[in-house]
């Protein structure tokens, strides 16, 4: 046996040695072709090294130099960004991050956008070093650290959504400097995942929930992680066992508190059974005859106090801070009907929600759902929800001497005493022969104390009902950045922003508000079969495929070079579809029809995964070989079929390796095609299920 065992092993060394020396050898051809190219690329046999040199250092002075410009317009229309008033300066807004779905292709975004609030105006940031392009992730201001912003997670899909991928890294943005710095840290961190939020007390950054999507489902989070942003630390908190604590979720609200968090709803979804045909929801097979094992939506309205006590001061450097769950009653009079997807802002003590959508099943066929566009405030301490109405302005007074002013109080007067002292003056210059004309005058003192500015349409009306809307509040005004609505199977991503005074509640300021008509309506069974088609080359070849795509504009981005932001920012994309086809031909190694292993899959994993396409494959060779698979035992069938998926294991392990390395640099998890899921539900872009309701 020990004989057998030894045999194996040194067959396993030996493939290995053969492989490398495989490999070895068409690296050396690779470096070959690609010399006798850049020698054919040149215009003589002789290279100035100093001019090339020097072209290389211009070429990186502008990957490592952080830029700011003014953009002619404002950011192109995405979903599931980040949008935070500036914690440095009272006077703007940062927004990061987000994808845009047209119904056909995805877009994902990591362009910091900045809004100079009092000139209206866009700017948009280019940085050597700046998280990779996702949506769904999260972020926070700092805490004590008022000078830094914190970022967390989200995910990333190919074009078509066949494959997707959560973060896990974590990056600190400078707002005054606008430099990112990833953030890399001692012991454990948090898992990858999407959906989550994150808030601070204190010197601590606090992140819950979200979600993962692995091969088989989506998996909803409800573990809880403290940053320590002066010792540089995590913390999980191990939680007594008989504590109360929320259920694992997603697009929750997440406010700072005085003595640590609040936490109110969210969004998962909960395993049921469910009488067979019952349910248009896919999930997994039925428990007994005539029931089935579904996936149904969850809003959850429940709240929670966090109560954190720091250490004390003469203990040990480092140590983590005591947690406690507290269950709160659920707020009184919140929105109804329960709705997920309602977006909250805090606002000095209180959080403002604005939105959400309420779906109701009806058949097999579709899920009728209904949108808001109602604006809560939460008192926080009272546990109380308040409507907030926009109010018309006040009745203007009678008009009296040609002139038209304002009801009483004391701006009225001050106004009317301003006009008559530019009367007397322009009286006064007239009658000195003055040339100039005395209506001019005022006009002219006007222009000069009062510069103009762009005139922002003002509705006494809310804007379009929508959910997933990003919101900040900067000096007392509420803003309302995008959001998604759905009609039938169309999806529209708003391109609009609004601002609300939350002091006056005197309307709805339009900031902008495009129309978005790029929408690809899909072409029934063209597109399926075109969809297929891309999933099958994904299944076959996932890591090499759309995910190497993926990957090599990562390694150039690592380089320094970051995707492009164009002066006009609804040009601005991550790549563009003909430069990804040509580096999938350009990097993607040739297909030899097996399955292939994924990045940080097992063996066993991997055999788990494609054991009946091994098996299939065994078969087929045995058959052409005339040899029956009957005449063979099920167990040594799976045992051969073991073997194959064993050797190419093996045989891509270097190239898996290196696959590896590069995502861990990225802060990527694992890789997941969706063609594997369930009935193909997906946590990515604009599909069904958790992607939809973050």
């Amino acid at each position: 046996m020990a004989k057998d065992k030894k045999s194996k092993t040194d067959t396993k060394k030996a493939k290995l040695a053969e492989k490398k020396q495989k490999q070895e050898k068409k690296a050396d051809k690779k470096a070959k072709v690609k010399a006798a190219k850049n020698v054919d690329d040149s215009d003589a046999d002789d290279v100035d090294l100093d001019a090339v040199l020097d072209e290389y250092r211009r070429q990186q002075e502008q990957f490592h130099k952080i830029t700011e410009a003014v953009v002619d317009a404002p950011p192109r229309a995405r979903a599931a960004a980040t949008l935070m008033a500036n914690p440095a300066n009272a006077n703007q807004l940062l927004l990061f991050g987000g994808e845009y779905f047209n119904g056909a292709l995805a877009t994902f975004f990591n362009d910091l956008m900045v809004y100079y609030i009092d000139r209206d105006e866009w700017r948009a940031v280019t940085s050597p070093n700046a998280p990779l392009p996702r949506s769904g992730h999260a972020w926070t201001r700092g805490g004590n650290d008022s000078s830094g912003v914190y970022l967390f997670g989200g995910e990333f899909s190919s074009p078509k959504q066949g494959t997707f991928y959560h973060y896990n890294d974590f990056w600190r943005l400078d707002p005054t400097s606008r430099e990112w710095a990833r953030i890399e840290t001692k012991g454990k961190t948090p898992p990858a995942r999407s959906g989550h939020r994150m808030t601070y007390y204190k010197n601590y950054i606090v992140l819950f929930g979200g979600f993962q999507d692995t091969a088989a489902s989506t998996k909803y989070l409800s573990d809880l992680w403290l940053y320590d942003t002066q010792n540089y630390v995590w913390h999980s908190p191990t939680l007594p066992p008989a504590q109360l604590k929320p259920d694992a979720r997603s697009s929750f609200t997440f406010l700072p508190h005085d003595q640590g968090a609040v936490l109110y709803g969210g969004y998962s979804r909960v395993k049921a059974t469910v009488a067979a045909g019952n349910s248009r929801t896919k999930g997994g097979g039925g428990s007994a005859p005539g029931q089935r094992n579904v996936l149904k939506p969850m809003v959850h309205q429940d709240c929670f106090f966090l109560r954190i006590t720091q250490p004390p001061a003469d203990g040990p450097s480092g140590a983590p801070p005591t947690v406690r769950w507290e269950k709160r009653k659920k707020p009184a009079n919140t929105p109804n009907p329960a709705r997920s997807g309602a977006t909250m802002a805090y606002h000095k003590g209180r959080g403002i929600q604005f939105g959400g959508v309420h779906d109701v099943e009806e058949s097999e066929e579709g899920i009728e759902s209904e949108f808001f566009n109602q604006l809560f405030a939460w008192n926080v301490e009272r546990n109380r929800f308040f409507p907030l109405a926009l109010r018309k302005p006040r009745a203007q007074g009678k008009k009296g001497g040609g002139e038209q002013r304002a009801a009483g109080g004391r701006r009225g007067r001050a106004q009317a005493n301003e006009e008559e002292l530019l009367r007397q003056l322009a009286a006064l210059q007239a009658g000195a022969g003055d040339a100039m004309d005395v209506d001019e005058v005022p006009d002219k003192v006007e222009e000069e104390a009062a510069p103009a500015r762009r005139e922002m349409p003002v509705s006494m009306e809310m804007p379009h009902p929508r959910f997933n809307a990003q919101l900040a509040v900067q000096d007392d005004v509420l803003y309302i950045y995008g959001g998604t609505f759905e009609k039938g199977d169309r999806e529209f991503t708003f391109d609009d922003m609004y601002a609300v005074d939350l002091g006056k509640m005197d309307g709805c300021k339009e900031i902008w508000n495009r129309p978005v008509e790029d929408w690809v309506e899909s072409e029934d069974e063209d597109d399926d079969d075109d969809d297929d088609e891309y999933s099958d080359e994904d299944d076959s070849e996932e890591p090499d495929g759309d995910g190497d795509v993926d990957m090599t504009k990562f390694t150039a981005s690592k380089r320094g070079k970051q995707p492009s932001i164009s002066s006009t920012p609804s040009e601005t994309t991550t790549t563009e579809d003909d430069e990804t086809e040509d580096s999938t031909a350009a990097t993607s190694p040739v297909d030899d029809g097996l399955p292939h292993p994924r990045p940080f899959e097992s063996r066993r994993d991997f055999y788990q995964r494609t054991s009946n396409e091994w098996q299939e494959i065994l078969m087929t060779s045995l058959r052409w070989k005339n040899i029956q698979p009957e005449s063979l035992s099920i167990k040594e069938i799976k045992s051969r079929a073991f073997e194959l998926a064993e050797e190419k294991w093996w045989d891509c392990r270097e190239e898996i390796m290196a696959l590896e390395d590069e995502q861990e640099a990225a802060g990527i998890g694992e890789v997941v095609s969706l063609a594997d899921r369930e009935g193909g539900a997906g946590g990515a872009g604009g599909g069904g299920g958790a992607g939809r309701r973050r």
